[in-house]
């Protein structure tokens, strides 16, 4: 076992995680008050699967993933409203929300779309932990009229798991729990079944399962030695945590980045190599600009292509490369042609492709760049690429491209269903009858 007495240690550090609840659906109920109450489901790119439910659609038996036109009649059925997803309205949603928790702690951590985290050092002397995570709530619901759910523990896991209970059981927590003591500890994660432990990817969680493990706090039972032979120190960070013992700050994160990707379904079936050449040069560049944004590297590539396994009536075809780069790079020019160059060996004639995607490994930092003796990246594009980034930062986004890439062409999704961008275009606003 580990330390118990964390919770009467001289630390006041406290970490809350705020979630917003069925952020999409809420985004969409904001400005369609009608639709409170009423079955949600948010769609993803081209209108293909189902990405969010609201806890309506839940209870309907509308299962994450779901593939839109497959449950095309249960949608008419029972009267569920349909979105394509609209991420411009969520983004600036979101960054009203972040900036509203911001208010609260100077020190905040923008987890996902829909999560952060904040930190709160001294604040046990003056405030009441529950009193301040009702604030929290009211103050983003009055704001942006989001709902959201507060854990609040002493560790950024145990976070995770005040915050699913703040969730799960909304009539008794109201939407705020406070995990502050060893009872409480012990009773959450009691209650946690091991494979909805943050961390615990679903493979551990079989390994765990598999001997007898349950819950976390079966989990947190376990030998140190044990933890750390078979799930290394990431394994072990999260034991502690759970244990109460902090092992991660802000920015911290259990698992570190190991891709990053791009992919899309098109719009319609192409058989088209130019086409699909062009796709896949632009999702190079994508995956290039955000490996400079977080000041890194890749070292290796995967290239897929593959056909729409939902028509039956076509021939099948699917294929994926992976190729080791022959050195680290965050160029445009670069991950293009090595991208461009792995299609050309996986693409075949005579079928009719749906979706491709680009997928940067082995991610490094810029600061432990590896150099090759015989061959390396051209060391004039690492102005180059500022200078790009800069240029489309002031003047838009993608005003400047490559010449493999289409610049008449921008990714044009199937959005049958979208809702207005009500924050974001002036001519989308919100119109009211006075």
């Amino acid at each position: 076992m580990g330390n118990s007495n964390i919770f009467n240690s001289t630390s006041l550090t406290m970490f809350a995680l705020i979630d917003c609840n069925n952020f999409y659906a809420s985004c969409e109920r904001t400005f369609q008050p009608k639709l409170r109450g009423k079955p949600i489901v948010v769609l993803s790119n081209n209108d293909g699967c189902v990405i969010a439910r609201s806890n309506e659609a839940k209870k309907l038996g509308v299962p994450m993933g779901a593939v839109a036109f497959e449950y095309k009649e249960l949608f008419e059925k029972e009267n569920i409203h349909v979105f394509s997803s609209n991420y411009a309205l969520y983004g600036d949603m979101s960054s009203r929300v972040m900036d509203l928790l911001a208010e609260f702690s100077p020190d905040i951590e923008v987890y996902s779309i829909d999560e952060a985290f904040l930190k709160f050092d001294g604040f046990d002397a003056f405030f009441d932990y529950n009193t301040i995570g009702k604030d929290i709530r009211y103050k983003v619901t009055k704001g942006t009229g989001i709902p959201v759910s507060v854990g609040f523990a002493h560790t950024k896991s145990l976070s995770k798991v005040a915050n699913k209970i703040a969730k799960k059981f909304p009539e008794k927590t109201g939407n705020v729990y406070v995990i502050d003591n060893e009872e409480k500890r012990i009773k959450a994660l009691k209650w946690l079944p091991i494979e909805d432990v943050w961390g615990i990817g679903r493979q551990h969680a079989k390994r765990l399962q598999a001997i007898g493990v349950k819950n976390a706090y079966q989990f947190t039972l376990l030998q140190a030695d044990w933890i750390k032979k078979h799930m290394s120190i990431v394994g072990l960070r999260l034991y502690n945590e759970l244990l109460g013992i902090p092992c991660l700050d802000l920015d911290d994160a259990l698992v570190d980045k190991k891709n990053i990707a791009c992919t899309r379904s098109f719009d319609k079936n192409y058989d088209d190599y130019n086409y699909i050449k062009e796709r896949v040069s632009s999702y190079a560049v994508n995956c290039a600009e955000k490996l400079r944004k977080q000041n890194s590297y890749c070292n290796a590539m995967m290239v897929f292509l593959l056909t729409n396994y939902h028509r039956k009536d076509l021939e099948q075809y699917s294929k994926n490369i992976l190729i080791k780069l022959p050195y680290p790079t965050n160029s445009n020019i670069e991950l293009s042609k090595f991208a461009t160059n792995a299609l050309s060996k996986i693409y075949k004639k005579g079928y009719l492709f749906k979706k491709t995607g680009v997928i940067v490994m082995e991610i490094t930092p810029e600061s432990q760049k590896q150099l090759n003796m015989f061959e390396n990246s051209n060391p004039k594009h690492i102005s180059l690429m500022k200078a790009i980034d800069n240029v489309n930062k002031t003047i838009g986004v993608t005003k400047v491209k490559l010449a493999s890439q289409d610049i008449g062409r921008a990714w044009k999704m199937k959005q049958e269903k979208l809702s207005p961008r009500y924050t974001t275009r002036i001519d989308e606003l919100l119109m009211i009858k006075a």
